[in-house]
């Protein structure tokens, strides 16, 4: 590759073998003619170029830390465009394309452009009011949380997919996820895992009072809905991807579909994901 790629870095340093190794990152990206971006509150003390707010001039970005690194870093960046992969200093680290110990072949691949770019679904949430008016929305990575804010109550809520009334649920809440979220929260929750490249919706319930209440997979293209059900005693909250979005009062309808943007996800190694998932679930036993 005969460009210089510009590389926006975005480290968590509150983890100690970031801080540790930092510095010597920054010589691998000078080592392979990578230039280098940071966040502003780094910029200076590093002597490096600052990430503006919309990304402008990055042709990569990399985070390091653990999955919530990468996931706060990658839905800033989905709205711009930014091909994006994760470096694994945390503990499994399932977002991550590469660990620490393979950074610098990473790095040189980026550099020559040795790299392919796959693109993962999306979902979009709508939080209507009973008038129809729209009072948020937001994007998720890995996924929608609807859970009680009244940890002693249970949620009484109804799903609707295309307009049609699809499950009634009695839980503490419910998971709508991406095939890239299947390794995250789902799972915890007994849902499946799903090979991240389809375009699904997984809709898996937290916590049901009920035997028969099992996960459901669904294409990414339905429109699914929730609404709370008279007998629910109290609001609920929602969620993207870990970040407290809004309640969700008695009349409103959160709405979920497609996202018309997908994550550009950048692929530095020929591993399988069948491979990655055993690898890191053996890991977290």
């Amino acid at each position: 590759m005969d460009k210089t790629i510009k590389l926006g870095i975005f480290p968590n340093m509150n983890i100690v073998k970031v801080r540790v190794h930092f510095e010597a990152i920054l010589a691998l990206c000078r080592k392979h003619n990578i230039r280098v971006a940071v966040p502003q509150e780094l910029a200076e003390e590093y002597h490096l170029d600052a990430c503006n707010e919309k990304a402008a001039g990055l042709d990569a970005a990399v985070s390091l830390g653990g999955d919530g690194t990468f996931l706060r870093m990658a839905r800033e960046l989905v709205k711009y465009n930014v091909p994006v992969f994760g470096v694994n200093f945390g503990h499994l680290g399932f977002l991550a394309e590469v660990e620490f110990e393979g950074m610098e072949k990473a790095l040189k691949l980026l550099g020559t452009g040795e790299y392919t770019v796959e693109k993962r679904c999306l979902l979009q949430a709508s939080v209507f009011s009973e008038s129809g008016k729209k009072l948020t929305s937001e994007l998720a990575i890995n996924e929608f949380v609807a859970a009680r804010g009244n940890l002693s109550t249970i949620n009484h809520m109804e799903l609707y997919i295309n307009g049609k009334p699809s499950g009634r649920y009695k839980a503490d809440g419910l998971i709508l996820s991406t095939a890239t979220g299947s390794t995250a929260y789902s799972l915890s929750a007994g849902g499946p895992l799903v090979q991240p490249g389809m375009e699904v919706m997984i809709i898996t319930p937290i916590c049901a009072h009920s035997l028969s209440t099992r996960p459901l997979v669904i294409p990414a293209t339905e429109i699914v809905e929730i609404r709370l059900l008279p007998a629910n005693l109290s609001s609920m909250a929602l969620s993207a991807d870990g970040v407290r979005i809004c309640e969700i009062g008695q009349h409103d309808i959160v709405r979920i579909t497609k996202n018309r943007k997908t994550m550009q996800l950048i692929r530095l190694t020929d591993r399988s994901y069948y491979e990655t998932w055993q690898e890191k679930l053996i890991r977290g036993v």
